[in-house]
């Protein structure tokens, strides 16, 4: 079954830098679109990146565009996320899914998607 492990959270100050990584398996990883989503405290779920099965196209929230950038390694079935510049509000659990709905910056799951692994946490703070 699909299986997706977050990695790579931890606790930075503002201004820093992290790169997340997200191993899948269980499926054959370069014909999904894969996505970042994060959660904060009390907070909804919200996309963050999406990029397509070949690593051309992406998008990004527009809070996040400039400072984050999404990539793939298909060789290695993972999906990267680097964060650059990072900010309090960046302080989240994140998550990547396959097959994210991506419009423009509005990236969002699949209805009743169910596929979370355990998310890395990403605390921001001086």
């Amino acid at each position: 079954q699909v299986q997706l492990v977050e990695s790579g959270g931890g606790l930075v100050q503002p201004g820093g830098s992290l790169r997340l990584s997200c191993t899948a398996s269980g499926f054959t990883f370069d014909d999904h679109a894969m996505g970042w989503f994060r959660q904060a405290p009390g907070e909804e779920r919200e996309g963050v990146a999406c990029i397509d099965d070949r690593g051309r196209r992406k998008h990004y929230e527009g809070s996040v565009s400039g400072r984050f950038t999404i990539s793939r390694d298909n060789d290695k079935n993972t999906v990267y996320l680097q964060m650059n510049s990072l900010k309090p509000e960046d302080t989240a659990v994140y998550y990547c899914a396959t097959d994210p709905i991506c419009m423009g910056s509005i990236i969002r799951p699949q209805p009743a998607y169910h596929n979370w692994g355990q998310g890395t946490q990403v605390t921001v703070s001086s």
